[in-house]
């Protein structure tokens, strides 16, 4: 029950910084790329 709460306020910070959908697109990529990144270095 708490990690759930802890995800929820996660998602509305994230939401909060960003405003517009060009600003949610940059946000969903970044994303994105970390987690590329942390791919890659697992498989290295």
């Amino acid at each position: 029950m708490k990690s759930m709460i802890a995800v929820l306020m996660a998602a509305a910070f994230t939401l909060a910084g960003c405003n517009t959908m060009e600003g949610f697109g940059q946000d969903v990529q970044k994303a994105g790329d970390s987690i590329e990144k942390a791919g890659s270095k697992a498989g290295n």
